[in-house]
């Protein structure tokens, strides 16, 4: 009976151990015999001992790698101020930021050219020239920045005709630079020719291109 009794404690010994909610155990049940009065092994002692359980230490996480930044530039967008005029062949902007006045012009075979030049109007100097007349009522002569420049240069008086509104009308356009250029075999970036885009005053979309100085109406893209 008494055998029968430890084997039952023994059990509900293991019973317990399993329930806790600390960490899992391993339990190790070493029986020795106990001779009795009559040197006769007649029941067996029960000894637990607890081993613990083997410690896993995690692999550390693997840091995530980091993205490789775009070497090519990204383009430039804000809003500046600008003023436009139209010509019977062609267009001319003021744009305020670099004080530059870009000619935009149709050639006889019908190809846009850009050009690019500085304000030559300095304070003080004159607007017009009351002696220049017009050849039709609608036709005007340009005054301030883009008179000078066109009275002073016959080329881009010639390329581009009288003006066809009385005067230049200033607004904010929205601008963007988009930059040209390659990615070398080593991940650089080597600068190239781009393109700007520039609104009219009636949202017309031009766009002009550093690379071969052309313009064209609309984004091109």
């Amino acid at each position: 009976m008494r055998s029968s009794s430890l084997v039952v404690l023994a059990c509900l010994l293991l019973s317990l151990a399993a329930c806790q909610e600390a960490p899992p155990t391993f339990m190790v049940i070493v029986a020795t015999e106990t001779p009795d009065d009559n040197n006769n092994a007649t029941a067996t002692d029960i000894v637990i001992t607890e081993t613990a359980a083997p410690t896993v230490t995690p692999d550390p996480p693997t840091p995530a790698a980091s993205p490789t930044p775009d070497p090519f530039p990204t383009a430039t967008i804000g809003q500046i101020q600008v003023a436009e005029q139209p010509f019977e062949r062609g267009r001319m902007f003021w744009v305020q930021p670099k004080r530059q006045i870009w000619v935009m012009e149709i050639t006889e075979e019908g190809r846009a050219i850009w050009t690019i030049n500085n304000d030559p109007l300095e304070k003080g100097q004159p607007e017009c020239d009351p002696e220049l007349t017009p050849p039709a009522d609608n036709l005007y002569q340009p005054e301030r920045g883009f008179g000078k420049l066109w009275r002073e240069n016959p080329e881009v008086r010639e390329a581009l005709g009288w003006a066809i509104t009385p005067d230049e009308f200033g607004y904010i356009s929205r601008y963007e630079y988009h930059p040209g250029g390659t990615i070398n075999e080593n991940g650089e970036y080597v600068m190239g020719p781009g393109y700007h885009i520039l609104f009219s005053l009636y949202e017309e979309a031009f766009r002009f291109n550093e690379a071969d100085r052309t313009w064209q109406l609309g984004r091109g893209e």
